[in-house]
């Protein structure tokens, strides 16, 4: 399994298929392109674009409160007003990336948000954090009503029950002890060190297993029932996680911890090909199939480790992309085209004569996962080997042409966007592989993304 996925429920199952309309324009992605992925000053208009997408969909319900978390997606993906811990967290670094005074002020109240999550879940007093809470009021596709912002009448976080986002995952809490350490950092407040350790405390007491493959394990279902899958990508996490917390608290039992994820790390790692594993499933086999990208890109980020850089050779060749409107099953406007990474090895050989799941559209197997695109061209800016920065701007003009022209019309609270702002998750349709899709909708992930591989800021390094 890949990070922040389970079988019993994914955040982005439930979304549907979008058909991002932009203008019909001939706008194919070539290295003249790359003057746009510049990262000087303030940044570029289309990074200040970028946060303000964030900051819109931070903003979308402003009767309900002043402690509040960013909206995933776009009203359009069905997903209501859901906001996923890990996007939350990518918003924070991506917030403090940008290096402007809102930025920073945005950073702190999200750290704040979900501090307070963290002391007023409605069942458990652990340190948790939940994968998705509600942020604003809506009415369900079963005609019930869900009234409240994020935090309840009665101080409690609004969790995601009626997707069932009830569950706690390791990766998601790592990225959130990640975003609450780099608040400690910048702004020196203890109460985000605070939090920082007790989610590390939470992955240490709930995580941990002896298991042959060793490593730390998923997490836990909503029912708080302990899942048995140990992943790549979690404890990829866990190695920046762990790292920050011992050099923050100079506690050195956090370095312990910290190697005993590396080293699971290290063992899906196939010298062969050039490539990590996404992990196992039972503690003892690797599962060698499908393979994704972040465990690539991420592990780069991580590690820094010049023996294990070829998977962003293998990545950038194995998981290559191009997009465009002749593509079977692409919804990319005529006149466009957009080149990236996929999700992982099953993305390209997905049926494209069968829906990505109930209720959804057929997978267009050239779709680039733009998240992704930008975790590759931050971790080859961050490897700075010949070729690797162009390659980078590459990646990333794709990306801002797709903030610009995929995606237009849509809204977050049932308000307009500021224009061309926010990137879409994925191009096209796109089946990963793991029993949910991407789909054309305006996502904070993919947008913090790119706002961190433009600013060259790489958020998993200890």
């Amino acid at each position: 399994m890949t990070g922040r996925q389970t079988p019993a429920f994914s955040r982005r199952t439930l979304i549907g298929a979008g058909l991002g309309a932009g203008a019909a324009v001939f706008t194919t992605v070539g290295s003249g392109a790359a003057h746009a992925a510049g990262d000087s000053g303030g940044g570029s208009s289309a990074q200040r674009r970028g946060h303000a997408f964030l900051a819109a969909a931070m903003d979308g319900y402003p009767d309900h409160g002043s402690i509040r978390l960013t909206q995933s997606y776009t009203d359009q993906a069905g997903l209501f007003s859901t906001a996923f811990t890990y996007d939350n967290a990518l918003a924070i670094l991506a917030h403090l990336a940008v290096r402007t005074a809102d930025g920073r002020a945005r950073a702190v109240a999200l750290g704040d948000a979900l501090l307070h999550a963290q002391a007023h879940d409605p069942a458990y007093d652990d340190g948790r954090l939940r994968q998705a809470y509600n942020v604003g009021p809506y009415t369900f596709f079963d005609g019930s009503r869900q009234p409240d912002g994020f935090v309840r009448a009665d101080g409690t976080a609004n969790v995601g029950t009626q997707f069932g986002f009830t569950g706690t995952a390791v990766g998601d809490m790592a990225w959130a002890g990640i975003a609450l350490s780099a608040l400690a950092r910048r702004t020196g407040a203890r109460r985000f060190l605070a939090g920082a350790v007790r989610i590390g405390t939470w992955i240490e007491r709930n995580g941990r297993t002896d298991e042959p493959l060793g490593g730390y394990k998923f997490g836990v279902n909503g029912a708080n029932e302990k899942l048995p899958f140990t992943s790549t990508e979690h404890n990829t996490d866990l190695v920046c996680l762990f790292g920050r917390l011992a050099r923050l608290t100079g506690d050195r039992v956090w370095l312990e911890r910290r190697a005993r994820a590396e080293a699971f790390v290290k063992k899906m790692w196939e010298p062969s090909g050039g490539f990590f594993y996404t992990g196992t499933n039972d503690g003892i086999t690797v599962n060698k199939s499908p393979i994704p990208e972040d465990t690539q890109t991420w592990t780069h980020l991580a590690l820094g480790s010049r023996k294990y850089s070829r998977s962003l050779d293998w990545a950038a060749a194995e998981l290559a992309v191009l997009d465009h409107a002749d593509r079977r099953n692409s919804t990319v406007p005529a006149g466009q085209s957009y080149e990236g990474v996929t999700f992982s090895s099953a993305s390209l050989l997905a049926n494209e004569d069968a829906p990505i799941a109930e209720f959804q559209p057929k997978p267009d197997r050239n779709g680039v996962w733009f998240e992704g695109t930008a975790h590759l061209a931050l971790a080859l800016r961050d490897r700075h080997a010949p070729g690797d920065e162009a390659r980078a701007r590459r990646l990333i003009a794709s990306i801002e042409q797709a903030q610009d022209l995929l995606g237009a019309g849509q809204t977050v609270g049932d308000k307009a966007l500021p224009e061309r702002s926010g990137v879409v998750s994925a191009s096209s349709p796109l089946d990963t592989g793991f029993g949910f899709g991407y789909y054309p909708y305006r996502h904070a992930g993919a947008t913090a993304w790119y706002l961190l591989a433009a600013t060259r800021t790489n958020p998993l390094r200890a």
